[in-house]
């Protein structure tokens, strides 16, 4: 095969950039090695791959560190090396290794070998020549940080750290990775390696989805690698692998330049704006931030968004330069390429999913809502009323409604509707749906949110948990809510009447009476609070019908956040305490009391840091079945260690039922303790 169809990058026949790290799952077709380079192309036989005897030059410079390198490595990146580092010096015969004769055959050999790889990437293309490990340019004064204010050091594992820097000028903060640094020989070594994997890396079916599986292949074939060096690399001890390993897993297996971002759990978003435009995070405690990494060229830059966008299994081109898609990990990918519609060079955002989600405990202590707010729509939950969760971007809409969805009985019946993988439930009777997209969009194969609506509709879904609504699945959806569907959805809106003027008007339009099917409206926004971006859900709206003469929506509120203080108040009144009232012959104080009881959960697993989906979904399950049960042992057990798990709440070891709505409700009488609480706020 011809070799520029496999290492062209901008060609017309090759598209996948060098680098990728999906390339260990590729097969690579071998193209012939340049004269007298010999290389078996099957990594995993016994074959020895044999480099020609070289001839002595004076000085190996290509793979030498430049000059100024500093303690550690910030920001440490892969580049290609520039034509010039690649010229060969003319020999000198004069120039020898010194010192002892096995300080001389051990620098003979190294010297041998990165002779070898000079004469080896000779003449190739510059897209496969192995990439050089590039340090970021310091200043002569000192390295990165002088003059600013360390704020935090974050080990996010034992071979990369992150450091927080403030500005004292600017009070601005910066984020800066470091990650190992490599001595000369370990970037001689890992640069033989990439190029080695990259021209004869063999196939493996079974690397193609298990991440395990995926690094131990890996490691196989750079064992394997070695072993067929050993001979001329010279001695290698797992000392000196160690940081080569890491770089190898990052490059091939993780995000490569941004590795070390993704790794840090306190990320939210990953953000590149451009060439030559540093990358920036928000992160969890510190907001927006910007980093000490940036991509220099427009072809580098392209080259990574083009592996995300591989990576999620898509495709991002000139002609379709806009790209929506979901990474491996769940990880949202939103991405442009080039400078057709961003005119500053390809951009990409990723947004960051996690794999232990944000629980009602975790919004609780975050202050998103108070405890009483949690109990409340706890109840909602339960007795099946229809929400929308309205805010911003990045208000806290997705996760106020992934954490309340751990309320859902355990065996009631889900159906998730997305355009991107976002909700993740610990319940086992869940199908999550997803749309499916082509290239070129509105093609006969494209499955959208209405078509997967309509489908959901027809498997008898207890609860529907849909995405953003903007289009017009809406109207199937809010006709699910007139028939008895319990939905929860988010949209963006910054008030109920925002939400009405966009549900009433295209592309949505929704006849006004129809909208009197929707129960609870919950407003997020993202605001200051002490100088800190927090999220907020400042309003509580209950909607209770429609005015018959005027026709005007009628509201109630039931929370609302003050600015002063902080804090949340209740309205005095919601239609859900009457609904409850109905359907199980409580009192109100009754309906009170079974409020104040919920509320006391959620602070005692606050205060118990009881904060994993799982745990706090085994003690929802557990409240369902036996209530009294769960409130006798809170009570008995204000503190516990919940690194010892919630063996408080085994008991009797039985298959979890379905249990009806008034089981899951005290008795009428309930206990004398129960008749002691009151709520806060009152109602």
């Amino acid at each position: 095969m011809p070799d520029d169809g496999i290492d062209k990058v901008n060609g017309e026949e090759g598209s996948k950039k060098k680098g990728t790290p999906d390339k260990v799952l590729s097969r690579a077709v071998p193209p012939p090695p340049p004269p007298p380079v010999e290389i078996t192309t099957d990594a995993v036989s016994d074959k020895k791959r044999t480099l020609p005897k070289p001839t002595r030059t004076s000085k190996p410079t290509v793979l030498d560190s430049p000059p100024g390198m500093i303690k550690e490595k910030i920001g440490t990146q892969l580049s290609t090396p520039t034509p010039d580092e690649t010229k060969e010096e003319p020999p000198d015969e004069e120039e020898g290794p010194e010192g002892s004769d096995e300080e001389k055959k051990e620098g003979k050999n190294f010297s041998n070998i990165k002779d070898s790889f000079i004469r080896f990437i000779k003449g190739r293309p510059k897209e496969v020549i192995a990439t050089k490990m590039a340090i970021t340019k310091i200043d002569e004064e000192g390295a990165f940080g002088e003059g600013m204010e360390l704020m935090e050091t974050i080990e996010l594992t034992r071979h990369v750290k992150v450091q927080i820097f403030l500005d004292p000028e600017t009070s601005d903060y910066y984020y800066n990775p470091v990650e190992p640094l490599l001595g000369p020989k370990q970037e001689m070594i890992l640069d033989f390696i990439m190029v080695t994997l990259n021209k004869a890396l063999s196939y493996n079916e079974n690397a193609r989805e298990d991440p395990e599986e995926k690094k131990r292949f890996l490691d196989q074939e750079v064992t394997s690698i070695l072993k067929d060096y050993t001979s001329r690399i010279g001695a290698i001890n797992d000392e000196l692998m160690d940081p080569i390993h890491y770089y190898l897993q990052r490059e091939f297996l993780g995000y490569g330049r941004i590795h070390s971002i993704m790794l840090d759990r306190g990320v939210e978003d990953v953000s590149c704006d451009g060439t030559g435009i540093p990358i920036f995070v928000y992160h969890r405690d510190f907001g927006s931030i910007r980093t000490t990494i940036q991509f220099e060229t427009d072809e580098e830059l392209e080259g990574f968004v083009v592996s995300l966008a591989q990576r999620a299994g898509k495709s991002i081109s000139v002609a379709l330069p806009i790209l929506d898609a979901t990474l491996p990990e769940g990880h949202r990918l939103n991405s442009t390429f080039g400078r057709e519609v961003t005119t500053r060079g390809s951009s990409f955002t990723i947004r960051k999913f996690k794999e232990d989600p944000l629980t009602i405990t975790d919004l609780v202590k975050f202050g998103t809502l108070s405890p009483e707010m949690a109990a409340h729509f706890w109840l909602t939950v339960q007795y099946g009323e229809s929400v929308i969760f309205a805010g911003g971007t990045a208000s806290g809409k997705t996760a106020t409604m992934n954490a309340i969805s751990i309320f859902i009985p355990t065996s009631a019946k889900i159906i998730s509707i997305e355009d991107t993988r976002e909700v993740n439930l610990p319940h086992k009777n869940w199908i999550a749906g997803i749309t499916r997209g082509s290239a070129e969009g509105g093609r006969e194969t494209d499955i959208d949110m209405y078509q997967l609506l309509r489908a959901a509709l027809r498997q008898r879904p207890e609860y529907v948990i849909v995405g953003e609504v903007r289009g017009k699945e809406t109207m199937t959806m809010f006709q699910a809510m007139a028939t008895g569907h319990t939905t929860y959805s988010t949209m963006h809106a910054d008030s109920v009447k925002s939400i009405v003027y966009r549900l009433e008007n295209p592309p949505i339009s929704i006849p006004r009476v129809l909208i009197q099917a929707l129960n609870l409206v919950a407003i997020h926004n993202q605001i200051r609070v002490k100088g800190m971006r927090v999220r907020r859900i400042t309003e509580l709206v209950e909607i209770v019908g429609i005015e018959p003469t005027s026709l005007e929506i009628i509201t109630n509120r039931v929370y609302k956040w003050e600015a002063a203080g902080d804090h949340f108040t209740f309205g005095g009144h919601s239609n859900l305490y009457e609904k409850v009232m109905d359907f199980e012959d409580m009192t109100r104080d009754e309906v009170i009391t079974e409020l104040s009881r919920r509320s006391e959960i959620i602070e005692w697993m606050l205060s118990n840091d009881v904060r994993k989906f799982q745990d706090v979904s085994t003690i929802v399950a557990e409240y369902y079945e036996d209530p009294d049960k769960v409130i006798s042992i809170i009570r008995d057990n204000r503190d516990i260690d919940i690194d010892d798990g919630l063996h408080l709440f085994e008991g009797d070891a039985k298959e979890r039922l379905p249990p009806s709505t008034y089981d899951s409700l005290p008795s009428p009488g309930g206990s004398e303790n129960d008749n002691k609480t009151q709520p806060t706020g009152g109602v």
